[in-house]
């Protein structure tokens, strides 16, 4: 297994460390004019949205109705706890 990660060599001496190829600097991107960099823009944001796998009608009308019925659930918690701490509370100072 080291001698595929290439840790180890075949006779089982320590790799040599492979030196990185020298970094080459960046190319300076062209000077474009604003109107070209705004339509550029636009065309890659459309082939990334073409690329985005859209739910169905049916889809998205079952995650709302799962987030809705969590919603209503628990809100109801919520209010239900709320109301029994109030409730105990005021016992506790009434008494």
């Amino acid at each position: 297994m080291m001698q595929r990660q290439g840790q180890i060599e075949a006779d089982g001496s320590p790799a040599q460390r492979r030196t990185q190829p020298p970094r080459t600097r960046p190319v300076a991107p062209t000077k474009a004019s604003f109107p070209a960099r705004v339509a550029e823009f636009l065309r890659e944001v459309r082939s990334e949205l073409r690329q985005v796998a859209w739910p169905t009608r049916n889809e998205v009308a079952n995650s709302a109705t799962i987030v809705f019925m969590t919603l209503v659930l628990l809100v109801s918690l919520i209010f239900l706890l709320n109301d029994a701490f109030s409730h105990f509370v005021s016992y506790l100072l009434n008494a």
